[in-house]
């Protein structure tokens, strides 16, 4: 890709207006920080020089997700492409490799460019995905088995101690072994949480529902038969959950494979999660049926009315 004749400004994107005075910090450190935090980041390194360039072979440039960046990579107008492009790389988690002719744009005649050209490798710095498992059975067993070797941090919650125990799940991050509602009140799901319901029984899945659809999770999916989604969608909209926050569900979970058995149904679960992960858009577009215009239709062709709604 050659970003050296568009004709951007700086005022078409946010660039930070100076660049920290902590250039030495340990961009390494900085990276397992932002991980830890369950952050973004990209890291713009220079792979090539042919010329005099204002930097260096191999200079490194961190961008965070809030845009604030660590280290440097020249400065000026070459800086700004590469802080924007490190931003599109965090939001496609998709690497990419920049051209910059400094001899053959005027734009990079800052009086810092001696007319080289050097290539700039973006890649994406992404934390762990970690998945929010609510429920301890078969299936969520199985789902953290298969979860843990596709490199997903896992948390179990479940209200069984019995189940939901260091020697069952010996590999997860954290199990939470209380009432649910508590369980929630303790965990803040961000844009790198996945959260899987796969309850022992309709009341606690519809109450795990009723706070996931609410919270920034960049994936929510629940298990249980088409007619059971749709009647707890119905009764979560009947309490006054406006009908969008249920579009991004995917329910029933998991890609259709004909799967029978736990594991099997674990496998697919996890499928779902990793094409979410990969942006794998084509994979999941069979499970969109769940829009409030669709669900409505459906509900009203296939359920008797429902209490609550009788009684408002």
């Amino acid at each position: 890709m050659n970003v050296c004749g568009g004709n951007r400004g700086k005022a078409a994107f946010d660039l930070p207006s100076s660049i920290p005075d902590n250039l030495f910090m340990d961009l390494w450190e900085e990276i397992v920080s932002l991980r830890r935090q369950g952050r973004r980041g990209a890291l713009a390194t220079i792979v090539n020089v042919r010329g005099s360039i204002p930097s260096f072979q191999t200079a490194k440039m961190l961008v965070r997700d809030d845009g604030s960046i660590v280290g440097t990579v020249g400065g000026g107008c070459v800086e700004a492409d590469v802080w924007q492009a490190a931003r599109e790389v965090m939001e496609q988690e998709k690497p990419r490799s920049l051209t910059f002719n400094l001899n053959q744009n005027p734009r990079y005649d800052t009086g810092l460019v001696c007319g080289g050209t050097l290539e700039i490798y973006v890649e994406p710095i992404l934390p762990v995905p970690l998945i929010c498992l609510f429920g301890a059975g078969h299936v969520a067993y199985n789902v953290y088995r298969v979860a843990r070797t596709a490199g997903f941090d896992v948390v179990v919650v479940d209200d069984r101690e019995s189940y939901a125990n260091a020697e069952r799940f010996p590999e997860a991050r954290e199990v939470i072994a209380e009432d649910f509602e508590k369980a929630l009140a303790r965990i803040t799901p961000n844009g790198n949480t996945y959260i899987v319901i796969v309850t022992r029984g309709h009341r606690d899945d519809m109450r795990v529902l009723r706070w996931a659809v609410q919270t920034e999770a960049r994936y929510i999916g629940m298990i249980g038969s088409k007619r059971k989604v749709l009647t707890i969608f119905r009764e979560l909209q009947n309490e006054g959950l406006a009908p969008e926050l249920f579009e991004r569900v995917m329910a029933p979970v998991g890609l259709e494979i004909g799967a029978v058995t736990p594991e099997e149904i674990a496998v697919s679960i996890v499928a779902e999660l990793i094409a979410c992960k990969r942006n794998a858009e084509g994979s999941l577009a069979h499970k969109r049926f769940a829009t409030p215009r669709a669900s409505n239709q459906e509900l009203g062709q296939e359920l008797p009315p429902s209490p609550s709604a009788a009684k408002s």
